[in-house]
């Protein structure tokens, strides 16, 4: 009979078969690793978002080390932000954020740094390049609308023999009010630390509040308060993976972020400023919480208050 070498012979083209499944899943698994290891580039983002908008560019693989953003510049025309982080090979995914205070063309790439101090290289052909990340900030400005530029530094006019005396005089009344300034900025601080006291971010809030109800902040100055506020309510409502457009939906109809963000909105395009407002109402759900709750419009609210 035949059928014990009929078995035979099917064990092993089952066997044989077997050990090629292997080798095919093992190239596989060689190649996809390969693949993950090298740099990805980042695809734009869906639309491009205004001054003052947060956008996102998520699952950007880089090579090397992992990257960090850099220390943040006051003139800097862009703020970004990397909101999550994780290990993909012998490469790292990242989650960026960012937002535009000019409009224009930036690429994300200048704003990093290697977490360890390596450079990053940017060499197309070295093995652990960063890839360009661009991004693009639309304006809010109208058409034709264009910012007034600072005037000019003028010539003094010539004051004939006298000029010498004037400058003398000059720098003497200049030195004594220095005198003057300086010693009462002296006599402010230490009252000022012996009276010193937590404060709330309602009381942070206030003299910005007050300055957009004036017409003092610029358009600027007002972006960077509305998204200080919408950072605050996005992290404390969990709504980090909503769509802008719907964020802001849901943050206008929400009973405690709504009042505060639909005025600013309001007064940003009012041609003057509005009679009667109710500060209270507005500063009430930041009252009992700490003046660094808010640490996006810290720094902003000291220069502002300082300022006004």
């Amino acid at each position: 009979m035949r059928y014990p070498v009929f078995h035979h012979h099917l064990l092993h083209e089952r066997a044989a078969s077997s050990s090629l499944t292997r080798l095919l899943l093992a190239a596989a698994m060689v190649a996809v690793l390969a693949l993950g290891s090298r740099a990805q580039t980042p695809a734009p983002a869906a639309a491009v978002p205004s001054v003052g908008m947060p956008a996102r560019i998520t699952e950007v693989v880089l090579p090397g080390s992992e990257i960090e953003v850099k220390a943040a510049d006051a003139k800097s025309p862009l703020v970004l932000r990397i909101t999550r982080v994780s290990q993909h090979g012998t490469a790292w995914r990242y989650d960026f954020e960012y937002v535009g205070v000019e409009p224009g063309k930036f690429d994300l790439r200048d704003y990093l740094r290697r977490r360890d101090g390596t450079p990053i290289v940017t060499a197309s052909d070295a093995a652990d390049a960063v890839p360009s990340i661009p991004v693009e900030v639309a304006s809010v400005l109208a058409p034709g609308v264009i910012k007034p530029h600072s005037p000019g530094a003028g010539a003094l006019p010539g004051f004939g023999g006298y000029k010498k005396l004037l400058i003398a005089g000059g720098v003497v009344w200049l030195a004594g009010l220095a005198t003057i300034l300086f010693g009462w900025r002296r006599r402010r601080l230490a009252l000022a630390a012996a009276n010193w006291k937590p404060r709330t971010l309602a009381e942070r809030l206030r003299p910005l509040v007050e300055n957009a109800i004036a017409g003092k902040l610029s358009r600027e100055e007002r972006a960077q308060l509305e998204l200080g506020l919408v950072a605050y309510w996005r992290r404390k409502l969990a709504l980090e993976e909503e769509r802008p457009a719907q964020m802001m939906a849901r943050l206008r109809q929400h009973e405690q972020a709504g009042p505060l963000l639909t005025s600013l909105e309001t007064w940003l395009h009012m041609p003057a400023p509005p009679q009667e407002v109710d500060l209270e109402h507005l500063l009430a759900p930041y009252r009992d919480l700490p003046a660094d709750a808010i640490p996006e419009i810290d720094a902003q609210a000291l220069a502002i208050a300082s300022r006004g």
